[in-house]
């Protein structure tokens, strides 16, 4: 086993920072001493208001959040409030997020368990161009040392999301190429409170999510439980065992606060939480032909195919109130993931996505006749590798912001200034055995063990941050810039390879905003968007860089209207890619980066949102959001990256639907109500290219319909359904890595939800 420097204190290491912001410098070296950090790492964003007397509503600089004044906000950003969120109950995050503009996501499991994210053409590949934080702290299971995002929270338990792009995503790092999303758990609210929730369904689907929380004027505690499960909506061939899974999340909030607001008001706030996850997810698809007679089918290849993991949280935040114009958040937290996916790798003698993508092929035919149990295996080629990836992750980390508001004269001013020191690692031991195919089971060949990969990586890094606006009339100006500085080690046990790289840059942004007459508005930013190179990488290998610029118009009449037209253009100096399992990288590739060159995305997003009251004490809840995008390549180039491949200048950008459409609309009054959803997204290409996409390089365009009604005959007690693909539609999500998998079927759960109020 690799031994686990992971552990090492954040404090030991904080001693080793260096000071300079040179360009981008590359060390290659044999001596394993532990990386030196740098100001990459990403400032604090500003936290949700919450409940008690602590923190009066916030402004991010340049985040429309609930209560806000547009002519404050002189970026794109969106609020998922938690009104939204209850309305389909979804538990899957593609599901929401697509409700936003300029997110895309690329499907999977059909559960949402491995999420794929992308933003304003930034490849969504398990997530690992976006910034994704839970309350304002990085998630990831290694941000920076491996970006790859197999950890996602629960959806279920969230309070709001927050999404930013362009400008507004300037504090927030490692990856600004794109943008930031924020989870937002639920607050402790004053009073004591109760909740709970039980919902059952198709598939055997089930969840349960319990909440109770009780605060004074000085203490508050908080404690919430969730468990969701489904036996999987797939069937194995022979047994049809389970195709499904289970997950299980604890979280307690413990909070203090002492002093005043008028000198000095604190508060001390601990956030524990644990997660554990146990599903039956396979990379394994089908051919064209056996999705197209049951696109549900799974075949008895994938049987041992198990993912697990187990993690831990701690979070240890500090507020400092003075007034209403100055604040001072500062941040520890900690978090540890160990995750082991036991998976169907290869054939000895084939690759799996090239049997599944041509099964008539003679030679694939024999493969194929293999995988199904057809034909009895004859060759040592014909034997299938299957192993689990056994990896451990730790990060760790402080943060601090400062915001202050002042005036001078006629001008208002918001001054932010944060700062992060971060550390993240990796280990990973990868195995693999071999295994025949008689029939429906598999048999061991007998063969030894062989190890695919056993290394370690590890990043430090330190980010500093700087935004002030000024509002003078009817124009605000934002001008910001952050300073990162990362410094990475790699050591390969199996090789004997041990790297070191330094990444040092300087990354500035600013905007504008108009407020003209009727609640309309003006906006405009540029920013310079980054994201680092993971350790272990080759010499020729450089970051992630573009310049976006983003404009557009607001309309805002009141609270809860909103309209809104956003262009935006990012274009990208050079546009890379780190290789994973799940776009099909052979193992030797596997975590690599790849480098694609220059390329331009260009795109439109509109967006309109209202909370309508009508008479009878009814409500009519609207939404829309259209995105269009345009992704091509500027450069010829070759890569042994599968889903770039042999690529010519103007082909277009891999994993960016180039519409995609989303709208809502209920009736809601305080005793009962319903909401219907549509989304449409269009055929999404699965490797660069131009022209029409070969059939096994695309996934489907598809409409799914959603709705959900509920009643309430007690103001505490509700009844709810929920139908999801009601239309049944069965699509192809993705071809990547081997074969096509599905989204989910038609699905109906039914569930009850009890809340004592607060009091």
């Amino acid at each position: 086993m690799i031994q686990r420097p992971l552990r090492t204190s954040i404090f030991a290491l904080a001693i080793a920072l260096p000071c300079g912001i040179p360009a981008v410098a590359r060390a290659q070296t044999t001596d394993p001493s532990p990386p030196v950090s740098d100001p990459s790492a990403e400032p604090p964003p500003p936290t949700p208001p919450e409940p008690s007397e602590m923190v009066a509503e916030e402004e991010p600089i340049d985040v429309k959040i609930e209560g806000t004044r547009d002519r404050e906000t002189s970026g794109s950003a969106h609020v998922i409030r938690p009104a939204d969120l209850e309305r389909f109950e979804y538990s899957d995050p593609h599901r929401v997020l697509q409700s936003v503009p300029g997110v895309y996501i690329r499907g999977e499991d059909g559960f949402g368990l491995r999420p794929n994210i992308g933003m304003r053409g930034a490849l969504s590949d398990r997530s690992k161009k976006i910034t994704l934080m839970e309350d304002g702290v990085l998630f990831g299971p290694a941000p920076y040392s491996a970006p790859a995002a197999y950890y996602f929270p629960l959806v279920t338990r969230m309070y709001s999301v927050r999404v930013l792009k362009g400008p507004s995503a300037i504090p927030y790092g490692p990856h600004t190429v794109a943008g930031a999303i924020d989870f937002v758990t639920a607050p402790i609210p004053d009073g004591e409170h109760a909740f709970a929730d039980l919902a059952f369904g198709m598939q055997l689907s089930r969840k349960a999510h319990i909440r109770a929380s009780m605060s004074g004027d000085r203490l508050g505690i908080l404690v919430e439980g969730v468990h969701e499960a489904s036996n999987g909506f797939k069937e194995l061939d022979g047994s049809g065992g389970d195709t499904g899974y289970a997950r299980s999340e604890l979280m307690a909030k413990a909070r203090a606060s002492f002093g005043n607001q008028d000198t000095l008001l604190h508060e001390l706030e601990l956030k524990l939480g644990f997660s554990h996850e146990s599903s039956n997810e396979t990379y394994l698809g089908l051919t064209t032909e056996d999705f197209e007679e049951d696109p549900y089918r799974r075949y008895a290849a994938s049987q041992l195919d198990h993912m697990e993991y187990t993690r831990t949280q701690v979070v240890l935040t500090h507020t400092a109130v003075r007034g209403t114009d100055f604040d001072v958040r500062s941040t520890f937290y900690r978090h540890d993931l160990h995750r082991i996916w036991r998976k169907v790798n290869a054939f000895r003698g084939a690759s799996l996505f090239d049997v599944l993508a041509n099964p008539d092929d003679p030679r694939n035919a024999i493969y194929y006749g293999v995988l199904t149990g057809e034909i009895p295996p004859s060759t040592s080629a014909e034997t299938l590798l299957i192993g689990p990836n056994d990896r451990r992750f730790v990060s760790q980390g402080f943060q601090t912001r400062l915001s202050w508001r002042p005036v001078t004269g006629p001008v208002r001013h918001k001054i932010e200034v944060g700062a992060r020191i971060h550390h993240d690692g990796i280990e990973r031991l990868h195995t693999q055995d071999g295994f025949l195919v008689e029939g429906y089971e598999l048999v061991s060949a007998g063969e030894p063990t062989e190890t695919t990969a056993e290394n370690e990586a590890s990043t430090l890094a330190l980010a500093l941050w700087a935004m002030h606006a000024g509002t003078w009339g009817p124009v605000t100006v934002t001008a910001g810039v952050r300073a990162e500085s990362i410094r990475s080690r790699f050591t390969d046990s199996l090789t004997n390879r041990k790297e070191g790289i330094l990444q040092q840059v300087l990354l500035p942004g600013a905007g504008v905003f108009v407020q003209l007459p009727q609640s309309f508005g003006l906006l405009g930013g540029i920013h310079q968007g980054f994201s680092p190179i993971p350790p272990g990488q080759s010499g020729n290998v450089t970051p992630e860089k573009s310049v976006n610029v983003e404009w557009g118009a607001r309309w805002s009449p009141k609270r809860l209207i909103r309209v809104e037209v956003i262009g935006f253009f990012n274009d990208y100096s050079n546009l890379s890619n780190v290789c994973t399992f799940s776009t099909g990288c052979v193992a030797e590739d596997v975590d690599q980066q790849f480098n694609a060159g220059e390329a331009t995305v260009a795109g439109l997003e509109a967006y309109a949102d209202a909370e309508i009251e009508l008479p009878a004490e009814l409500t009519l809840p609207t939404r829309a959001a259209y995105t269009f995008t345009r992704a091509t390549f500027d450069t010829s180039f070759e890569s042994a990256d599968p889903i770039f491949g042999d690529v010519e200048e103007g082909d277009e950008v891999p994993y960016v639907p180039a519409h995609q459409l989303s709208a809502s609309v209920g009736l809601e009054s305080k005793w009962a109500g319903g909401s219907i959803s549509g989304t449409y997204v269009s055929a999404v290409r699965e490797a660069a290219g131009s022209g029409e996409a070969e059939p096994f390089e695309t996934t489907d365009e598809h409409f799914l319909l959603d709705a959900s009604v509920y009643a309430k005959p007690f103001p505490f007690w509700k009844i709810y359904v929920l139908g999801r693909n009601l239309l049944d539609q069965a699509y192809v999500a993705s071809h990547r890595p081997f074969g096509a998998r599905p989204g989910a079927p038609l699905t109906i759960l039914v569930g009850t939800k009890i809340e004592l109020p607060t009091r």
